[in-house]
């Protein structure tokens, strides 16, 4: 694992990441989640965050889910 806080700030890196990609950030007990619409797109986010930060996604977010389907 990379160390983040050599590199960036994480609260940095997260606001980057929403404000690039169609995610959002959740927060449970204080840690950040990433909360993402499709797997290609947090693949895309991966490899992103890889590329500019040199640090893994989950070096920054606690975890990634998948955001559930909106029912009409």
């Amino acid at each position: 694992m990379g160390d983040i806080h050599k590199v960036a700030e994480p609260d940095h890196i997260i606001k980057d990441v929403v404000g690039k990609f169609p995610c959002r950030t959740l927060w449970s007990e204080g840690r950040p989640c990433l909360e993402y619409q499709r797997e290609e797109e947090l693949a895309e986010i991966e490899e992103y965050v890889r590329m500019m930060y040199h640090v893994e996604l989950l070096d920054v977010f606690f975890t990634a889910v998948e955001s559930l389907p909106v029912e009409p």
